[in-house]
């Protein structure tokens, strides 16, 4: 049962990581272009999160063929694990991007 709330673990922070990371490396990428940090960052945070549920699980098509499993060879454990795990995943993500979000706030709160 351990590995169970291992892999949980694991997919949150690898989906956490990389809408944040990718989101800090955009903001990185548009202040050296001289675009607007926040902006690039909501962007991409927002659109990364589905790539970032896909990364967390190791590819849709390993989730997608345990899925499939599940369903027609009658494995319903193991259908609910992968359920758990890629909403485990969704959570990391949108987590993720409050994270971003919270930044904006926070810089509101002390940029005045």
């Amino acid at each position: 049962m351990s590995s169970f709330y291992t892999s949980v673990i694991h997919n949150f922070l690898i989906a956490f990581g990389v809408v944040v990371g990718a989101s800090i490396f955009s903001g990185i990428g548009a202040i050296i272009t001289n675009h607007p940090p926040y902006k690039a960052m909501i962007e991409v945070a927002s659109s990364i999160k589905i790539w970032a549920i896909a990364a967390s699980l190791g590819g849709t098509f390993s989730s997608l063929t345990v899925i499939e499993k599940g369903i027609f060879e009658g494995e319903i454990r193991t259908l609910i694990k992968q359920a758990l795990y890629i909403l485990i995943s969704l959570i990391g993500a949108n987590v993720g991007y409050g994270f971003i979000r919270l930044i904006q706030r926070c810089s509101e709160i002390w940029g005045n």
